[in-house]
């Protein structure tokens, strides 16, 4: 396949977490159409229409059922990998939750009431489940003296959420705010990437982070309007816009970057 070296993935051995997904499944497919192997990886796993859903040949892509918040789930992943591919030399840190906008009541209302296990549910996949495929897959990096983590956060992890978006729900008899657990969550996605650039910085291993925006999903009109009313660019992203800046990071052209973040959120944190 020929592409500018610089920019090429072609060598890299990819694992994509929540790889099913909006987001992981544009991953996937970008690097597959670049000549990368890749490991999709989630904790439901559907064989049925993989062909269509990411593209690509059979032989470069891989579909692995793991749980992230569980390391000998993950573990069991990665001698899968390696017997498939070779050790892995990207990672994609992408899989994460949030309390979705038609969740029990309880979940959406206000910070006073949240729910514990709520909180304690999203902490651990979106920071254990970031921060142990870091340990086996970023190990075996370091292992081989070669390797570039993708850690993905969000804008409600570096600045807080604006409630008035919601202002609109609250308005037609709703109590609802954008929850806690999420904020707090993406933002520890920062330390652990600086911590882990330092620590793998001799090592070959690159770590860096990504702070995405939203992105058009079909959400409902209400929240599109208060929204896009709010960002700069004045629309939500659509799912393919984030694959620029995780294809960057993989690639020789960020070779001399680690511990930094990218902000990719249509100029939010501008305003």
């Amino acid at each position: 396949m020929s592409q500018d070296p610089l920019f090429s993935v072609a060598d890299e051995i990819v694992v994509v977490t929540g790889a099913f997904g909006q987001l992981g499944s544009s991953y996937v497919r970008a690097f597959l159409s670049r000549g990368a192997r890749v490991v999709a990886l989630d904790r439901v796993v559907d064989e049925r229409g993989v062909a269509e859903k990411f593209g690509g040949p059979a032989d470069r892509l891989v579909c692995i059922k793991a749980d992230i918040t569980d390391k000998a789930s993950l573990a069991a992943a990665l001698d899968a990998i390696k017997r498939k591919f070779g050790a892995p030399t990207v990672l994609i840190n992408n899989a994460a939750i949030d309390t979705p906008p038609n969740a029990p009541a309880e979940e959406n209302g206000p910070f006073e009431t949240y729910p514990e296990e709520s909180f304690d549910r999203v902490m651990s996949v979106n920071v254990k489940g970031s921060y142990l495929p870091c340990q086996v897959f970023g190990g075996a990096m370091a292992e081989r003296g070669k390797g570039s983590i993708v850690n993905v956060s969000s804008i409600y992890g570096l600045v807080s959420p604006d409630q008035s978006i919601y202002e609109y729900r609250r308005q037609r008899g709703e109590e609802f705010y954008k929850p806690v657990a999420y904020s707090v969550s993406k933002s520890a996605i920062y330390n652990l990437t600086r911590y882990l650039a330092a620590y793998w910085g001799k090592a070959g291993v690159r770590v860096n982070t990504v702070t995405l925006a939203g992105v058009f999903n079909n959400q409902d009109k209400g929240f599109l309007d208060a929204y896009t009313a709010r960002i700069p660019i004045g629309r939500m992203a659509n799912a393919n816009e984030y694959d620029g800046v995780v294809l960057f990071l993989a690639s020789p052209a960020s070779s001399y970057m680690t511990g930094a973040n990218l902000l990719v959120d249509g100029g939010w944190c501008a305003i």
